[in-house]
Parts: structure tokens; sequence; C-alpha cells
């Protein structure tokens, strides 16, 4: 009786949806899917061109909803990833690239895990004027000439991979996040590892840092993905081409159609350049996925954390 009353108590509570509404989910449904849509296909379009026949994406400028052989049916060919192998400078921006990411997250997550701690503790000397003095220079710079002088004629980074990673070591809107969620952990566990005689770095490195692995997922994707995406920063001061990181090699590729030095083998005769032109079509979303693996690869692994992080860093408890 009990069971049925509550069934009943349960039915009596569910309100029948007005047409209205029914017509603004119809419509809310429809929205996602092609907002859904509009947001899928460009990667889609990249990934079904990259494994086309390079003559038939040369030559066509209709939409690409699966890889075409040279006659437009349905094909697959993995030219453009044999040829981006044979490309001399990619692979080697591609090794650039991830030793510039993995050293510059490093020293990213140790430098801000360090400004963070300092400023999240209580009954620190100056705290308040040290941070607006660190804010303030997430609003205000010298520029970008004042910048380029100091990196490179101060400091002697042209032509450098620390002029990519030591300017920016610590990034103010991600260090007040940490600070936020270094000021939940309680007090007291620091009040007890200070009478068993623990100091500061001790604290850091063995109660705060262990205590915050979601904050520190999110730091590294942040981080990491900005290394990884980064391009203007190497525009600036690589010169050398072997040095050259694999956004900003991506970006000569597609905007300046440098497809030039490609494998030997097609580059001979007439044909041949002919060849390596359309090749170079695929070759541009070959370069894409290529570049876009890495990301795919590392975020599902920090997914469980990420939500976690950012509502704990972003909110103080």
């Amino acid at each position: 009786m009990e069971a049925k009353a509550t069934k009943t108590k349960v039915r009596n509570k569910i309100r029948k949806e007005s047409p209205g509404e029914r017509v603004f989910d119809v419509f809310n449904v429809i929205f996602l899917l092609a907002l859904s849509i509009c947001m899928i296909y460009p990667l889609w379009h990249v990934i079904c061109a990259s494994f086309s026949n390079p003559m038939r994406i040369a030559r066509t400028a209709a939409p690409i909803i699966f890889p075409m052989n040279a006659d437009g049916g349905l094909g697959f060919t993995v030219a453009a990833y044999k040829q981006m192998w044979t490309h001399p400078l990619i692979i080697p921006a591609y090794i650039n690239s991830i030793g510039i990411v993995v050293v510059g997250t490093t020293l990213n997550i140790i430098m801000t895990s360090l400004c963070a701690y300092v400023l999240s503790r209580q009954n620190v000397m100056l705290k308040k004027p040290f941070t607006l003095f660190v804010m303030f220079t997430m609003f205000f710079s010298g520029g970008m000439i004042p910048t380029y002088i100091v990196n490179t004629q101060i400091f002697h980074l042209d032509d450098s991979y620390l002029a990519l990673i030591l300017p920016g070591a610590i990034s103010v809107y991600n260090m007040i996040i940490m600070r936020t969620n270094f000021e939940s952990i309680p007090v007291s566990l620091d009040e007890a590892a200070r009478l068993d005689g623990a100091g500061h770095m001790r604290i850091l490195f063995q109660i705060v840092l262990p205590l915050s692995k979601a904050i520190i997922a999110v730091m590294i994707l942040y981080y990491a993905v900005g290394h990884w995406n980064s391009w203007f920063q190497a525009s600036l001061y690589i010169r050398t081409p072997e040095k050259k990181p694999l956004q900003l090699l991506l970006r000569e590729i597609l905007i300046q159609n440098d497809t030039s030095a490609m494998s030997s083998s097609t580059s001979g005769t007439a044909a041949g350049q002919a060849d390596q032109a359309e090749i170079g079509e695929t070759l541009k979303y070959a370069t894409i996925i290529f570049a876009t693996v890495p990301i795919l690869i590392v975020y599902p692994f920090l997914q469980k954390h990420f939500t976690k992080g950012v509502m704990v860093g972003a909110v103080k408890g």
C-alpha cells in the first residue's frame, strides 16, 4: 500500500509539458544538433581530405564527407602521410614542440605553485602589495617591442628556445586559480606539519600539491595546450629552420603555401613538380591532423580532473 501511495504521489508531481515547452525542446534540440555539426564538420573535413587522393582534392571545391579517390568515389590513401614523413622539417619540428611543451609546462607548474603557495599563506609580510603587483602585470605590459628588445638585446634569447619558455613562466590568471585552490586546504594541516618540524617546501610538495591533483591537472592542460599551439613567439625569436616548432612550420605550410621542401623524388621534372603541388594540398591536412593528435591523446587522461579542478580553483571554499 505504501509503495502504491508513493507511486501515486510521484505521478501527481510529474507535470505534463505544455505545447510551448515541447516546441522549445524541439527547437533546442535542432539548434544544438546544428551547432554540433558546425563544430565537428571542419575536423571531419580535414580528416577525410588527408586520406583522399591528392589530385581529387586539388581539383575540387565541394564539401568532403568521405575520403575520395581520383574519380570522386569512395577511396582511401595514405600518400599525404607518407610524404609528410619525408619532409625534412616536420619531424624535427614535432620533436622541438614536444621538448618545448615538456620543459615549459614543468617550469610553469613549479613557478606557479611556488607563487600561489606564498600568496595563499596567512600572515605573509607584504602579501597584499605583492598580490597587487603581480595582478598589475596581468592588465598592463611594456608592449611587444620593448619585450622583444629586452629578450634579444639584454637577455640574448634570440634564436633560443628559452625565449619561448622563460618570458611566460607564470600566468597570473592560472596562478590566481591555483592560489584559490590552495586557500581551500584546511590550515590545520599546515599547523600539524609545522609541529612535526616541516618547512614550507616540505609542506608544499608533500601536503599541498598531493591534495591539489585536480587543479594541477588543469594547469598542465592549460599550459601544455598554450605551448603546443603557440607560434607567434617562435616567429619573433626563432631564426634557424631546424629549431622551428611544429605550429610555426604548419603556419608556413598553410598560409605561405610552403610545401617546396618535399622529398626530392618528385621534384626533378615538370610532371614531378605538378605531382608535388597536388600532394601539397593533402599534406596540409595531414600535418594538421599530425599536430592535433597529441592534444586529443592527452586530454582524456586529464578529463576526469578537469571539471573538478576548475570548480575547486574558481570558488573559494
